[in-house]
């Protein structure tokens, strides 16, 4: 349904230098830094001339020609090389279907390839729009030397890190805590046995000064396993037993969570002493959206209004929010928001658009809307899911900015107004009209690169941002839109007779959908996220078939996911012996951590299904993560949101009356007027038979006054008197929206 993004120039974390542990074994140890397992790992690589030692001969298929459409015309497209990644569905994977590298791609025959020769495994990591990844693919991966070299000496794999996300986080933790920075593309040796034993992320081709070209790099580990093989072996083994020790997450026995307000204070301290106060945001350049960030302040606002430091919140999300939609890394043009930008006033973007940064970025801009109540936060909400609706959506992508210069906001259209004595409204017709002309222009333009990859989580998040931003502004172009993507989902990520979530599906030359070949099951975020994004369809337009579904995948996700021991979900199923780290995500970054959103999850359908286990699962896993909320809240904003749903304990607000009525609509646009953080909102025509009536048979006494439409307002088991009229629900729900 919808696409990953389009990028241009680098990708995120790139161009990060060979990782310490390698540079100290290249270059001598007095040129490396330590890294923060630096004392665990020996320095098992000597500095003598390498020797490439012979190998036999491998072959890849002769050169093959095709004919290939571009801008209309046909053109013959000749290659020298063709390896076994031409079968493959990932764009990424075919980006290298052409190398003079034997690629293989992750799986058993690479596994049993490199068992059966016992050679090493150089295992290479990227995505498809990874502006680095292509330039090493260009500069090494082209090269017919070091093609030979590697295709030689070691088995090659190449991994496309949106689609096992599993496999990037366990050999990334490795480059990260042997080196202290990671980044794409990432490069790592593996024994046969899957086990790391050096890892770095971009080389170079040949020496560089000091430093290392990839030619010298893989002819000094050539020599290294041939020789001092045991050393490496031995390496790799005691950083994994460590990463495993350092890695783990799991509850003491009888612990509880922390106390909510005492973490979401310090999480509160922690943002504010990182805030930059001339351009909103967080540190300097570059500088991220953080919409995790932004949620969070506003939901602390939310429980704190009367007191400077809820004020101070509330100013710090809004004026963000502002000057985010007014500098330059919103595309003024053709609508959406950038990556990042690269200086800290918001004005010069990373050229690149993710679909996870439009999701979160169109709730966190309808959520300022509701808190604010000003139509420009409602618009740029707007704006965003214009422009997912245009590019990002399973149908030919439009064209994006390629030039130089990069439109921002300096002044409000009253000033400019006043400054040219026109009208604003001339003013803004003005601008839209250039807008209109500038984008047709950027429409002839040559298009970026677009991943054609649909991931199960991604469309999750985007699922949320259509239904919240939908019933906020009662828009059903926006609500169908929602439940087209719920209807995607469920038909094409969706197995249901292994009762599985698939990871990925992808769109073909001409545009049609193919699922992944082998497919590749989902893991705990695809879940988490597409749960979440159902609640929110759910109580967006209260067909319970959404409802049903998010039930059936949580019961599902516990299966597959839940840590029995330990409490809380691993990233990825622990059966999976392939995997050698089970990691459990405890930072919420660009994208929220899984566990973050699934401790809200469970909350939320504890008060839709009545199950009181999935309430106890929601505090075993905020129990789980206890030192981590208490020492570094920033950490993980999402997850302090969640313990402050615990300890506010989630509002009731059910609804008796008919979907379609107007004084039913009156009373759901009253509901969705506010920004209410801990609650759950449905509703019920007092059928016993129905979905919600079966799980909570409280419901069918509720009724209505009178045959109208009537509001229920229910928390920690005590209940409002019913009201009927709009206005009043909502004094009431803004007098219990007070500092607790």
């Amino acid at each position: 349904m919808f696409r990953l993004a389009w990028r241009h120039s680098v990708c995120r974390d790139s161009f990060a230098l060979t990782t310490r542990s390698l540079a100290a074994a290249l270059l001598g140890p007095e040129r490396s830094q330590q890294g923060p397992l630096r004392s665990l790992i020996s320095n098992p690589l000597s500095y003598r001339s390498p020797v490439l030692q012979p190998q036999p001969a491998r072959y890849l298929s002769p050169p093959v020609c095709r004919s290939m459409a571009s801008g209309g015309e046909q053109e013959s497209t000749c290659h020298k090389h063709t390896n076994r990644l031409a079968k493959e569905r990932s764009p990424y994977l075919l980006q290298h279907a052409h190398n003079p590298v034997d690629w293989y791609p992750w799986g058993q025959e690479a596994f049993e390839k490199a068992k059966t020769e016992d050679k090493p495994i150089f295992l290479s990591v990227g995505y498809s729009t990874c502006h680095w990844c292509h330039v090493m693919e260009r500069e090494s991966f082209q090269d017919e030397e070091i093609g030979k070299i590697l295709s030689d000496n070691f088995i090659c794999i190449k991994l496309d890190r949106e689609e096992r996300p599993d496999v990037d986080k366990v050999y990334m933790t490795f480059v990260q805590a042997t080196s202290g920075g990671g980044g794409w593309p990432m490069s790592v040796w593996l024994t046969p046995e899957l086990k790391p034993f050096i890892g770095g992320t971009y080389f170079p081709p040949r020496d560089q000064g000091r430093r290392p070209g990839f030619r010298t790099v893989l002819m000094r580990i050539i020599e290294q396993w041939q020789n001092n093989r045991a050393a490496l072996e031995s390496s790799g083994e005691r950083i994994l037993v460590a990463l495993r020790k350092g890695t783990s997450i799991s509850a003491n026995p009888g612990g509880s969570p922390p106390l909510a307000p005492d973490v979401a204070n310090r999480c509160f301290q922690q943002l504010a002493h990182s805030y930059e106060e001339e351009y909103g945001g967080f540190r300097n350049a570059p500088k991220f959206p953080s919409p995790v960030n932004l949620m969070f302040l506003m939901s602390y606002w939310s429980v704190n209004r009367s007191t400077s430091e809820g004020v101070e919140a509330l100013q710090m999300a809004m004026h963000t929010l502002r000057m985010m939609a007014l500098g330059g890394i919103h595309d003024h043009v053709a609508q959406g928001f950038h990556r990042y930008s690269t200086d800290s006033s918001w004005h010069v973007p990373h050229f690149e658009k993710m679909l996870y940064d439009q999701a979160q970025l169109a709730v966190a801009y309808i959520t300022a809307f509701q808190v604010s109540g000003e139509q420009f936060y409602a618009d740029v909400a707007k704006n965003i899911l214009l422009y997912v609706s245009r590019d990002l959506s399973d149908k030919d992508p439009q064209g994006e900015l390629q030039g130089q210069n990069v439109l921002i906001v300096r002044y409000s259209v009253e000033l400019t107004a006043a400054r040219f004595g026109i009208t604003v409204e001339k003013v803004n017709h003005l601008l839209a009209s250039a807008r209109a002309k500038m984008a047709d222009m950027r429409i002839t333009r040559p298009r970026p690169h677009l991943d054609t990859k649909m991931l199960a989580s991604w469309n999750g998040l985007m699922l949320s941002a259509f239904a919240r931003v939908g019933a906020v502004l009662g828009d059903e172009a926006l609500l169908e839109r929602a439940k087209q993507a719920g209807n995607f989902l469920k038909e094409h990520l969706w197995d249901s007779e292994t009762q599985t979530i698939l990871r990925s599906c992808c769109g073909g030359e001409q545009h049609e959908l193919q699922q992944m070949s082998p497919s590749i099951s989902g893991f705990l975020d695809d879940y988490a996220f597409i749960i979440c994004g159902l609640l929110d369809l759910y109580e967006a337009t209260f067909q319970t078939e959404w409802l049903q579904w998010a039930e059936e995948l949580q019961l599902r996700q516990d299966l597959l996911f839940w840590d029995d021991q330990g409490g809380g979900y691993f990233c990825s199923d622990p059966s999976d012996s392939t995997i050698l780290l089970q990691l459990k995500e405890d930072q919420d970054g660009a994208e929220p951590s899984a566990n973050s959103v699934s401790a809200s999850n469970l909350l939320r359908l504890s008060h839709y299904t009545g199950n009181q286990e999935w309430l106890q699962k929601s505090q075993q896993l905020l129990t789980a993560f206890s030192d981590r909320l208490a020492r570094v809240p920033i950490a993980l904003p999402e997850m302090v949101r969640a313990l402050m749903a615990q300890h506010y304990t989630l509002k009731q607000i059910v609804i008796c009356g008919q979907r379609d009525d107007s004084d039913t609509a009156g009373l759901l646009a009253a509901v969705n007027s506010l920004y209410l953080p801990f609650k759950v909102l449905m509703l019920t025509d007092g059928s016993p038979e129905s979905f919600l009536c079966q799980r909570l048979p409280v419901l069918s006494s509720m009724f209505q006054l009178d045959g109208v439409a009537t509001a229920h307002v229910c928390q920690d088991f005590t209940c409002s008197l019913p009201v009927t009229d709009p206005q009043e629900l909502r004094r009431l729900l803004l007098d219990g929206a007070t500092d607790s």
